[in-house]
């Protein structure tokens, strides 16, 4: 049983993911733009990283979840992984819709967005990440296995490092009011 909701987690995240970008790429929006575009030669890097491996975990993950493979042997342990990874993908997906055509994976290198604060950012200034973050590691509790722990751990840190380059950019972007939200919003959670 926990095989299968694992497997349907997965490509519900998924599915909201893609449906995202096609609904995005059917206006004229291009949202994936992970190490692309003139931007600083640690930016590229970073995004270039991020986009490898969130492919690589993306099928590290489906194998692990297919072959059911498992270090907690406990279904509490496992349950509460499932837990995690479903509240992953429940913040992923609501900050995706409140974000609406601002976001975008990377650093924008020409399009003008909007500065998004309310709902979900109102607790969180990177609930997408956040939620990316969740869902690898309720993932990695589920179906942990040293490939796929040692996967999330890469993606989670590359998501950190691209978080302060985003800030870097949003800041140059939006000035005070990106520094005043600074200041009231965690980085991850209130004041986190």
């Amino acid at each position: 049983m926990i095989q299968i909701i694992g497997i349907i987690e997965i490509l519900i995240f998924y599915i909201a993911y893609f449906l995202k970008l096609s609904n995005q790429k059917s206006r004229g929006i291009k949202t994936n733009q992970l190490g692309e575009g003139n931007k600083l030669i640690r930016t590229i890097i970073i995004e270039k990283l991020l986009r490898i491996f969130s492919t690589v975990i993306t099928i590290v993950m489906m194998i692990s979840a297919i072959t059911n493979t498992f270090l907690f042997e406990s279904l509490i342990i496992r349950g509460l992984g499932l837990m995690i990874f479903g509240l992953g993908t429940c913040i992923f997906i609501t900050a995706m819709i409140t974000m609406q055509d601002n976001w975008r994976a990377g650093i924008p290198d020409q399009d003008k967005t909007t500065m998004v604060t309310s709902g979900i950012y109102k607790i969180s200034r990177n609930p997408a990440f956040l939620g990316f973050d969740l869902t690898y590691i309720g993932v990695s509790i589920t179906f942990g296995n040293v490939v796929l722990i040692i996967m999330a751990v890469l993606a989670v840190t590359l998501m950190h490092l691209q978080i302060l380059e985003e800030e870097e950019f949003l800041e140059e972007t939006f000035g005070s009011q990106y520094s005043n939200y600074k200041k009231r919003v965690g980085r991850y959670f209130i004041f986190i």
